[in-house]
């Protein structure tokens, strides 16, 4: 075998680093979790985040809406909006926002 290949050992114990790695980084989001479960700061954040993200989302979608596509992109928001207050259900907001904005740039495309 040529110099330049590593040994048995060598590749075993890569792997080995690798496999330790490997579980230590699944793990830690789960012994971070453990540690912060009674945390005021982690309730606060899981109460806020879903609105915020939203938000975050809206303003990144219509911030290039242009003067074609106002319509479309506001019917979108609105029955995105109106379904998640009628049914509180995140998917059947989605996917009934999506389907009218894509039928409403259909329409005035």
């Amino acid at each position: 075998m040529p110099e330049s290949v590593p040994g048995a050992g060598y590749v075993f114990a890569a792997l080995f680093v690798m496999f330790v790695v490997t579980v230590a980084l699944r793990a830690a989001p789960f012994v971070a979790l453990s540690a912060l479960r009674n945390s005021a700061f982690v309730d606060f954040l899981g109460r806020t985040m879903p609105a915020g993200v939203m938000v975050i989302l809206v303003m990144y979608t219509l911030r290039d809406v242009g003067s074609t596509t106002w319509l479309p992109a506001t019917i979108g928001l609105a029955g995105t909006v109106g379904m998640h207050v009628w049914r509180r259900n995140a998917a059947l907001s989605t996917v009934v926002g999506t389907g009218l904005y894509l039928v409403a740039s259909t329409v005035w495309s």
